[in-house]
């Protein structure tokens, strides 16, 4: 058996450590050859290629990024780069050229849509989940989540003591496009007064008051803010790319909330933007260990032929889910979801 392997989309800590998995897996269960297929599926159709095996592998446990590269505009069903042509067969040519059996696709929603289409067509693809932003359909924690989490957590306690030295408003920006996982989970680790969700309302006048409240009482307000959170009925963009499938960059929501908050009170008021801090880095060891266990789940799924799934964690189990329930789907934080009213229930401020 020849599988490839490819990390598609944005980069985020633990995909070095699913690749890694999965090609010790397959070499060690399957005696199976695996190359990777470099900067996603734009490999597919340049031909680049490199062989994986024990010793290309090895030490990739902690590093962050991936090796093989990653791409996040590469639609080979409409390759920007050529005027949107569908080149879809020129990358199954490389496929049969390569002889690969299988191909192992990690990434986020964009790659498993794409992964989607090439089954369609009678590609056999195993997906593995992959986004900092934790939002994909039917899996309940993704790899580098964690990870990022844990950035913005440290963010929170050191503006907290110039917050709390200098009686401010202090506001961290995370990503997350449209979901709201980071800023809750971080804000919540993080200690913050205010936390606002792209699924939730926000009403500035209600954080103002509340950062009055707390000026009086504790002196300064930490508020952790989603790059989705729509303020005054609109998402702040902060740029827009045209040959991507995700033409909206947000970003800016913070420094926005910043001018709205500094308008309504007396007390000085920061901004600060985590942005691709919360990628970079090496895995926290829990990201660590669910990219591992993603890693032997895909090639548990090559080696007995079931292709066309995703592979997914669902409570503490491993399990796969078909890859078109996840296609072009986000999950989102739920109204009634249990981390809400534990935030709450501390006194944090959601919005209104």
């Amino acid at each position: 058996m020849h599988v490839g392997i490819l990390t598609g989309g944005g980069d985020c800590p633990g995909l070095n450590a699913v690749i890694r998995a999965v090609t010790l897996a397959l070499i060690n269960e399957a005696g199976a050859r695996v190359t990777g297929i470099e900067r996603g599926f734009e490999g597919l159709l340049t031909r680049r290629t490199r062989v994986l095996d024990g010793h290309a592998v090895e030490g990739l446990l902690a590093q962050g990024g991936t090796v093989l590269g990653t791409h996040n505009r590469c639609d080979p069903f409409r390759d920007q780069s050529a005027a949107g042509a569908d080149r879809s067969q020129q990358a199954l040519q490389t496929v049969h050229a390569l002889g690969l059996d299988a191909l192992v696709a990690i990434g986020g929603d964009g790659t498993m849509s794409i992964a989607h289409r090439f089954c369609a067509l009678g590609l056999p693809v195993v997906g593995v989940p992959k986004t900092i932003d934790n939002d994909l359909a039917h899996n309940d924690r993704s790899f580098g989540f964690d990870s990022a989490v844990a950035v913005v957590a440290q963010a929170l306690d050191r503006l907290e003591t110039t917050a709390r030295s200098h009686r401010r408003v202090m506001i961290a920006e995370t990503m997350g496009r449209y979901a709201g996982w980071i800023a809750l989970e971080g804000g919540i680790a993080g200690g913050a007064d205010v936390i606002l969700l792209p699924e939730l309302p926000v009403d500035i006048d209600a954080v103002a008051e509340h950062c009055r409240q707390r000026e009086r009482d504790q002196g300064y307000t930490l508020i952790c803010i989603g790059e989705g959170v729509a303020l005054q009925g609109s998402l702040v963009v902060r740029e827009r790319i045209a040959d991507s499938p995700d033409p909206l960059r947000l970003g800016g929501v913070g420094v926005l909330l910043q001018h709205e908050l500094s308008q309504r009170l007396g007390t000085e008021v920061r901004a600060t933007v985590l942005g691709h801090v919360q990628r970079g880095g090496t895995p926290t060891a829990f990201d660590r260990v669910l990219a591992t266990r993603f890693g032997y789940r895909a090639a548990e799924l090559v080696r007995q032929r079931e292709f066309g799934r995703m592979v997914a964690l669902q409570g503490e189990r491993i399990t796969s889910v078909p890859m078109s329930d996840v296609a072009d789907r986000n999950r989102l934080v739920d109204a009634d979801h249990p981390l809400l009213a534990t935030a709450r229930g501390i006194g944090v401020m959601l919005g209104r």
